[in-house]
């Protein structure tokens, strides 16, 4: 059985929610990553901000990087899995949720994270056709 762990890719960080956002990019460039989990301050997930959320929901809508935190951007239900999970239980979370990243937590701590590239190296040409068509799908 191929699991979360086995397809993970690991050494994910987290951002703490108090972090603000110009911290969060500097972050994402030193760790050449498009996403990162935030943190709250107990280390559980509430959250997920991404490079397009700080162009889009704050650079771009007039607000200072420096002025707005990580977890004033973190909106919804975090989406998580657990580090044994099956790879179908981690395709199912990200296609029903339609999300591109997901953190793979352990024993209540941040192990990795899955991506789309994760995915396409281990993954059979089925299944990415398969998750392609739901994620993207038009809504």
């Amino acid at each position: 059985m191929t699991t979360a762990k086995d397809i993970m890719h690991p050494g994910a960080q987290w951002i703490p929610a108090h972090e603000t956002l110009d911290r969060a990019a500097q972050l994402m460039r030193n760790l050449n990553v498009g996403a990162l989990p935030i943190a709250d301050e107990n280390e559980r997930l509430c959250g997920i901000l991404t490079d397009r959320d700080i162009v889009v929901g704050c650079v771009a809508m007039g607000h200072d990087p420096a002025k707005i935190t990580c977890g004033e951007m973190a909106k919804g239900t975090p989406r998580w899995v657990e580090s044994g999970a099956d790879v179908s239980a981690v395709l199912e979370e990200m296609q029903s949720h339609q999300i591109r990243r997901l953190p793979v937590i352990e024993g209540k701590k941040l192990v990795g994270m899955i991506s789309e590239a994760d995915l396409a190296q281990h993954l059979s040409d089925e299944q990415i056709k398969a998750f392609c068509a739901s994620v993207y799908a038009a809504t």
